[in-house]
C-alpha cells in the first residue's frame, strides 16, 4: 500500500535520515538546555536588584545573546564554517550541524530561561534570603525548581524549533530529513519523497511536543 502511495521512497534511507534528525534535535536539545539555563541564569542575577547586579556585564551578555539570536539560521551555518571544520573536521553530516544548531538556540532559549526566573515570587527569594541562604542554595533549591514548569516548557518550544533548524541544515548536506527532502525529493523532482519527509517530521514535533507537556504538568504544582 505505501509502495504504492509513495514509489519513491527508498524506506531505508528515510529510517536513517530519521535517525539523523532525531540525533540532531536531542543533541542539540540537551546542550540547549543546559547552556541556555546557564547563560539565562547569569542574565537574571545580574540584572538590576538581584545577587550579582552589574550594568556591565548584563548589558554585555544581553546585546551578545539578541545579536545571536537575530541572526538567520542559514546564514548562522554559513558563518560557522570555519568553527565547524576545526571542531568537527568537515561541514557535512549531522555532527557538523550540531554547533550551528546550538549556537542557533541557546540564545533563544536563555531569554526564555532569564524570563522563567523573573516570574518566580520574589516572596521565596527574600524569605530565603533572610534565612541565610547562600546564593548557590537560592539558584538550586528556590530558582531553579519553582520556575522548572516554564524552563521546560521553554525547551520543548526550542526543540520544536530545532527540527526545523535541522531540516534547514538538511538543504546544505547536514543529513537527516532536511536533505533527503532536497536531495531526493526537490531535486529528483519526486514529490512523495517531500510529502513522506514531512509527515515524518510533523510526527517528530508532535512526540517532543506530547513528553514537553506531559513533563511540564507533572511538575506543575499550581
Amino acid at each position: 500500500m505505501l509502495d504504492r502511495l509513495f514509489p519513491n521512497v527508498v524506506w531505508e534511507n528515510l529510517w536513517l535520515a530519521t535517525y539523523e534528525t532525531v540525533y540532531m534535535t536531542v543533541i542539540a536539545a540537551i546542550a540547549t538546555f543546559f547552556l541556555g539555563i546557564i547563560l539565562g541564569l547569569f542574565l537574571y542575577l545580574t540584572a538590576k536588584g538581584n545577587p550579582w547586579e552589574n550594568r556591565f556585564f548584563y548589558t554585555f551578555v544581553g546585546a551578545v545573546v539578541n545579536i545571536s539570536r537575530s541572526i538567520p539560521f542559514i546564514i548562522l551555518i554559513i558563518l560557522l564554517i570555519p568553527f565547524t571544520r576545526a571542531l568537527v573536521g568537515t561541514m557535512f553530516g549531522p555532527s557538523a550541524a550540531l554547533p550551528a544548531l546550538i549556537i542557533g538556540a541557546a540564545p533563544f532559549y536563555a531569554r526564555m530561561v532569564e524570563i522563567a526566573l523573573r516570574e518566580v515570587d520574589k516572596g521565596v527569594v527574600e524569605a530565603s534570603q533572610a534565612m541565610g541562604s547562600s546564593n548557590g542554595h537560592i539558584i538550586f533549591k528556590v530558582l531553579l525548581p519553582e520556575s522548572m514548569p516554564a524552563l521546560i516548557s521553554g525547551i520543548t518550544v526550542t526543540t520544536v524549533a530545532l527540527i526545523g533548524y535541522t531540516a534547514m541544515a538538511g538543504t546544505i548536506g547536514a543529513g537527516g530529513l532536511g536533505t533527503l527532502a532536497f536531495q531526493q525529493g526537490f531535486q529528483r523532482t519526486n514529490t512523495d519523497v517531500m510529502i513522506m519527509a514531512t509527515i515524518v517530521i510533523l510526527a517528530i514535533v508532535f512526540i517532543f511536543q506530547m513528553i514537553g507537556d506531559f513533563l511540564v504538568n507533572r511538575l506543575d504544582k499550581r
